[in-house]
């Protein structure tokens, strides 16, 4: 895994956006369109606002959900109503090219299968995402994959529901797909995160986020979240 060390979650944000415009333009040229798979959490929303300002190919950009809560449609637990704030409404981008989890269905077992399928749709079968964002919890966890839950040993689906985890149930994608992604790009800042980067970076498979591919994975860290000898190495002063 590659790691890259900014000051500030700013500085982080317009880098991921940058990374995110270039296997866009790489994936078009290639294949025609690209599929970006995103995470929540305040860095990404600002990555997002700069995405939105980078020019890259709209028309064949498509959105999905790296995960999301069971919440009603508008409220702020929701990453899609960020999405569209910080995305939707500031770029050439039309609402059916995002892709949400449908999470306020009476039958979310079947949402899930429903969103798998859309998926399929989207990136082949089995779907192969062109990237996929992820950020990284103070236990551990990355998208709804959270320490404990039995929807980390799922194997044979690419979508599924979590149990409650910091009071809602969640949907997420889950390892098979996110293992499959031709990039993966870790967006992560804050000093509560400098123990887990640490553990991330050791290829420690005891924390969920760990158990995801590093080939080809660049780590985004900011000079809180990133170990000291990181930051000197990167040559980033770090206040």
């Amino acid at each position: 895994m590659e790691i890259e060390v900014l000051a500030d979650p700013a500085s982080v944000a317009r880098r991921a956006a940058a990374v995110i415009a270039e296997e866009a333009w790489k994936a078009v040229e290639t294949r025609g369109f690209f599929v970006m798979a995103v995470s929540g959490g305040h860095t990404p929303w600002l990555m997002l606002r700069a995405l939105a300002d980078s020019g890259i190919p709209w028309p064949a950009i498509h959105i999905v959900q790296v995960d999301e809560r069971v919440a009603p449609a508008g409220h702020t637990d929701r990453n899609l109503t960020h999405i569209e704030e910080n995305l939707l409404d500031q770029a050439p981008l039309l609402p059916e090219q995002i892709c949400p989890m449908p999470v306020e269905s009476i039958d979310l077992e079947a949402a899930a299968g429903a969103y798998a399928a859309n998926l399929r749709d989207l990136a082949g079968f089995p779907p192969v995402l062109d990237l996929v964002h992820l950020g990284l919890g103070p236990d551990g966890h990355t998208a709804s994959l959270v320490p404990g839950d039995p929807v980390l040993d799922i194997e044979d689906a690419d979508v599924a529901l979590s149990g409650s985890y910091q009071g809602r149930r969640r949907m997420t994608l889950t390892y098979p797909i996110l293992n499959r992604a031709r990039r993966i790009l870790w967006v992560v800042t804050g000093s509560e995160k400098v123990q887990m980067v640490n553990r991330l970076l050791e290829g420690d498979r005891s924390i969920p986020a760990g158990r995801v591919r590093s080939d080809g994975a660049l780590l985004l860290a900011d000079c809180a979240a990133a170990p000291q000898h990181r930051a000197d190495k990167e040559g980033v002063i770090c206040a």
